[in-house]
């Protein structure tokens, strides 16, 4: 399915850019800032505006909207000949009308722009625009934008009928091409209620290449970079041939599906101090912060969390694993019985539906415990972190150039049980099972190594079938997601609440250049609203 292409026509009527005369700005998305990035309207010359003020959304002629990023202030009246401090700044969309004004940035500095109006032009297909004979021609240069001027002596009727003449060209040219590629448009926003987090992917989509090429920014930062010095080989960084570009596939559909999700940034919003705590817990302790999207997979950040295993807490700590590192665990009452039970053993027993004190029937007995730390975010965390620490500071996967996601999958899966329970190997713990793939593929190590092992379609805990893979079903399907929603977290943290020590840094990623610029992220606003 195509849409016809609306350009949006704006004028200044005063300072540095009002010599320009009526710009055209190319749709269907205008983005409005000093440093907007490629395809935006860069506004020179005016003090008080942010990297990235506003967007304009002009899907069809007939409701354009403008909508102020993040915190940032805009404001709209009929004419531009107001007392700008007397209208309130915008919260959320609003619709333009022909002949309108729109101030960006504090009264008394900023600027103030018209909207003339909203133009048809061309075809926009697959979320690219088909608008002149670039596209069809690489010889002739795109335009942007396209500035009219009338002391140009240029006629009044060459541009209109040139740019008429260049879009049938094009048309003519592109459209036998594009038929068989159609698809319907996607918004890379929330568009439906959605659920918090989605589980799994299908594997065998194609990916938006776009989005992927973008991501590449979050996954250098949060993912390689930490990779590369773990290893102590800055080459893991700067050769992508080192990163594991199967996950980053599998991340960037994951990522796909949640920031489509009101849902999603619902939690995100109710648990942000949570989130914020465990970011600096990392950063204190030398951790990647992306490993704080961990307890939102695990509990949506719930302390009263519990698993069908008996897991439980903001991290799902079984109880055994918690005892481990002294998160206490003491006096359990189970169901059935008026035994107390209270963990000794360092490891989950093998078969642990099945053969586990606290199991029966494959679900969990335990009603309740006098004393349950997993449900205490301090302590709680404090135990996860010598958990990933343990994996993440281990020399062979430190030195694989994929520690980041070999530790976060460990979380699931185990990083290493032989270790406390007497020397049993677990097949499914990931020290064990890349030792085993670095043999059977004859290689000293792997980077790669997480994203080659997704291959079930499913995440069944219960289903022992591994579909070929050295992870268990459910670990396989469980470190895309967890990247996927902290590039996110870092959009949304960043964009509404950046003046916030734990997210300063991240409110880069929500200007200029910034992979989030790219995604449309909901303000805190919008999203008090959906509650």
């Amino acid at each position: 399915m195509s849409q016809e292409r609306w350009d949006v026509v704006l004028y200044f009527p005063d300072g540095p850019m009002s010599l320009k005369g009526d710009l055209v700005c190319r749709g269907p998305v205008v983005r409005l800032g000093a440093n907007p990035g490629p395809g935006g309207l860069k506004v020179e010359g005016y003090r008080g505006l942010d990297d990235r003020q506003a967007v304009i959304t002009a899907y069809d002629g007939a409701s354009v909207s403008i909508a102020p990023v993040g915190n940032n202030q805009v404001r709209m009246a009929p004419h531009h000949n107001v007392d700008w401090g007397a209208i309130r700044p915008l919260k959320g969309p609003a619709y333009l009308s022909d002949g309108c004004a729109f101030h960006l940035g504090p009264p008394g500095r900023g600027v103030t722009i018209h909207f003339i109006e909203c133009r048809r032009l061309g075809v926009w297909e697959q979320q690219r625009v088909i608008s002149s004979a670039a596209d069809a021609d690489p010889t002739v240069e795109a335009t942007d934008v396209q500035e009219l001027r009338a002391n140009r002596n240029i006629p009044a009727w060459f541009i209109p009928s040139a740019l008429l003449i260049a879009t049938v060209t094009a048309v003519a040219v592109v459209t036998p091409l594009v038929g068989a590629f159609q698809k319907d448009i996607t918004i890379l926003g929330p568009v439906d209620e959605g659920i918090a987090v989605y589980e799994t992917i299908e594997l065998n989509t194609e990916v938006n290449v776009d989005l992927y090429e973008g991501l590449e920014q979050p996954w250098a930062e949060f993912v390689q970079k930490p990779n590369a010095d773990a290893a102590r080989r800055p080459d893991m960084l700067e050769d992508k041939d080192n990163w594991d570009k199967q996950l980053l596939t599998y991340t960037t559909k994951s990522l796909e599906q949640h920031v489509s999700a009101w849902a999603f940034f619902v939690r995100l919003d109710e648990v942000r101090d949570d989130y914020a705590y465990v970011v600096r817990t990392l950063r204190r302790e030398g951790l990647p912060e992306v490993m704080a999207a961990v307890p939102y997979t695990e509990s949506r950040y719930k302390a009263d969390a519990l698993s069908p295993v008996c897991a439980m807490g903001w991290w799902q700590l079984m109880p055994e694993v918690a005892h481990r590192v002294d998160v206490t665990v003491n006096s359990c009452r189970f169901s059935g019985t008026k035994t107390r039970w209270t963990p000794t053993a360092l490891t989950p027993p093998r078969g642990v539906l099945k053969n586990a004190p606290y199991m029966k029937d494959e679900q969990c007995r335990i009603l309740g415990c006098d004393i349950d730390l997993r449900t205490d975010l301090g302590e709680s965390t404090r135990g996860s972190v010598e958990l990933l620490r343990e994996a993440f500071e281990d020399p062979l996967i430190a030195a694989s150039g994929g520690a980041v996601q070999i530790t976060i999958a460990s979380h699931n899966g185990g990083y290493d049980d032989q270790l406390y329970n007497g020397g049993r190997k677990k097949a499914t713990n990931l020290k064990p099972a890349y030792e085993r793939w670095l043999k059977e593929q004859n290689l000293e190590y792997d980077p790669t190594f997480v994203g080659k092992q997704v291959r079930c379609e499913t995440n069944d805990y219960a289903n022992m079938d591994s579909c070929g893979s050295e992870l268990h079903q459910h670990t396989q399907h469980y470190t895309y997601k967890i990247l996927a929603q902290h590039f996110l977290a870092v959009c949304y943290y960043g964009m509404n609440y950046g003046n916030e020590t734990e997210f300063a840094a991240w409110r880069d990623y929500s200007r200029g250049s910034g992979y989030c610029t790219e995604l449309r992220i909901p303000t805190s606003e919008e999203v008090a609203a959906r509650r």
